[in-house]
């Protein structure tokens, strides 16, 4: 290599030396106002950030911290470390409550589901006479408060109800009963009521995704001899994944967490037939105080409802 060639590859690279000193200049300039952005960001958010840390992550904080012991809520705490988490899976009446929860999943989230898909194969695609009439019913139990859908609910099953007036006037008179103080159809009973709850919501949901389809591929369908339930299986219903994940999150969870419908209609009774971890939460805190076990149901509920969430998002998404 001759001594020419040597200093031109020796010069070369501080040829280009002023152009990335002059990047490195401009660099500076740039982060700052990316920094000012940035915390000028967190100025607006901070208010919202602080209540949301004081409202919500210092009682879960405090949760996690009560479950490690044995507390009456007024004497001395006792540490007994994950003793309140293995009750949790090992209390008969816990796991009673937790096979309650999952007959309520059918209710609360099965059957609406169901009920909704129908409802927006009917409503969604055509006008139907009295369609408006029909979904402003579904949905009235969604601008109502649980207690009072508890108390309506509570009437109608009632030895003299109108459910039970209805089967005596059909002749019926020797299925009539109280419902939600026999042992066998306390619970599904009560998961009637949350399948009329939820059904409003599942029919919103599914009507508006069902909206929301392009005409364009229903016309092509019946082009090719699609038939309507050949249209549902292969243009709604992929179509509606979405709202389908948003439906199963919020029933499902509503379904580990129901309290007040139980509460106000048969408070876990007759005996322990309609039980729920959110009920058995409720007694453990105010009633028989245990706050420590009450803080460890409450902690396992999250971790359940959280993960329900996470698998049936992850679910939508892999099958999208």
């Amino acid at each position: 290599m001759s001594s020419r060639q040597l200093l031109h590859r020796r010069a070369a690279p501080a040829a280009v030396v002023p152009e990335e000193a002059g990047s490195r200049r401009t660099k500076p300039g740039l982060s700052v106002r990316a920094r000012k952005r940035r915390w000028l960001g967190l100025a607006f958010a901070a208010p919202a950030l602080l209540m949301y840390g004081f409202v919500v992550l210092v009682p879960i904080l405090q949760s996690v911290s009560y479950s490690f012991y044995s507390w009456d809520g007024v004497t001395t705490a006792r540490f007994v470390g994950l003793s309140n988490y293995t009750a949790f899976f090992t209390d008969p009446e816990l796991g009673q409550a937790l096979a309650h929860v999952l007959v309520l999943v059918l209710f609360f989230a099965g059957l609406p589901i169901l009920l909704g898909l129908l409802s927006a194969a009917l409503l969604g695609r055509g006008k139907m006479r009295g369609s408006g009439v029909y979904r402003w019913l579904l949905f009235l139990p969604q601008v109502l408060t649980s207690v009072v859908v508890a108390v309506i609910w509570k009437r109608i099953y009632g030895p003299d109800g109108p459910l039970n007036g209805a089967l005596r006037a059909v002749g019926l008179g020797d299925l009539a009963r109280n419902w939600l103080g026999d042992f066998t159809w306390a619970l599904p009973a009560l998961g009637v009521i949350g399948t009329w709850t939820a059904l409003g919501l599942c029919m919103v949901l599914f009507v508006a995704g069902v909206a929301a389809i392009p005409n364009e591929l229903y016309e092509q369908a019946r082009l090719d001899g699609a038939s309507p339930v050949k249209e549902f299986l292969a243009i709604t219903l992929p179509a509606l994944r979405g709202q389908l994940a948003v439906a199963l999150t919020l029933t499902v969870t509503g379904a580990l967490r129901a309290f007040d419908l139980v509460w106000v209609t048969t408070q876990g009774g007759p005996g322990t037939s309609t039980t729920t971890p959110a009920l058995l939460l409720y007694r453990k805190a105010f009633l028989n105080p245990d706050v420590g076990m009450a803080a460890a149901i409450g902690i396992v509920l999250a971790i359940i409802c959280l993960l329900v969430a996470l698998i049936i998002t992850r679910l939508s998404e892999e099958s999208a």
